[in-house]
């Protein structure tokens, strides 16, 4: 008997220690906080292309652009006619000038081509640079106005329309952008004003525009 009561003393001790162990680990283990809820989605839509074809503003620049599209067109053809009709003396002349003569006359007019063809090069930067910054100054306000909605429906996210293929017609504010910004930018005048390159070279050092190749004259027989 003595040898079971000896056998079963260091049971019942380990059974009490793993009982106060698992006491003590319960006791250091903080407990698990909360997930945090995630906060309801709140969504708006808003079809930046539309309004940038149907605002008063929008329409304005484009009335502009193609205004001044239309001025240029006329300049550069009137001058194309003076090029053409220079061209066709040039090649009447050919027979009766020395080829010294006609090669300089050949130069001049090679000159006046890349002139021509340099202009209209610029003429479609100072539209593109016009069409831009007209542009960015219509989005720029668009912008805030989207974000003054936003902040007044306590937004968090917005979506272009284009990025969307169904969704509730309730969350579109289009319609509500559109009018304020008619509201408060109702003009736009647009600065037709040639860009200036950086590190550009002037004078005699800048470089001839590229001009279409024209036939070498023929030399006097």
């Amino acid at each position: 008997m003595s040898v079971t009561r000896a056998g079963l003393a260091p049971l019942i001790v380990f059974v009490a220690l793993g009982g106060l162990l698992a006491a003590a680990q319960a006791q250091q283990t903080p407990p698990v906080p909360a997930a945090t809820p995630a906060p309801a989605l709140n969504i708006l839509v808003v079809d930046v292309q539309s309004l940038l074809q149907n605002s008063k503003s929008a329409k304005m620049v484009r009335q502009q652009i193609e205004q001044k599209r239309t001025e240029y067109q006329k300049e550069m053809s009137a001058q194309e006619g003076v090029l053409r009709q220079e061209h066709d003396t040039l090649q009447r002349q050919q027979g009766s000038l020395s080829a010294e003569a006609f090669n300089q006359k050949g130069r001049d007019f090679q000159q006046k081509l890349n002139d021509f063809d340099k202009s209209m090069q610029g003429k479609r930067q100072i539209l593109e640079k016009a069409n831009s910054e007209a542009l960015e100054k219509i989005n720029e306000v668009m912008l805030k106005i989207i974000a003054d909605i936003a902040k007044e429906r306590k937004a968090n996210l917005v979506f272009l329309r284009s990025e969307l293929v169904l969704f509730d017609q309730n969350f579109e504010v289009t319609d509500e952008v559109l009018q304020k910004l008619d509201e408060q930018l109702p003009t736009v005048n647009v600065n037709f004003v040639a860009p200036v390159a950086a590190n550009a070279p002037t004078g005699s050092n800048a470089p001839a525009a590229a001009a279409p190749a024209q036939p070498a004259p023929k030399k006097k027989k």
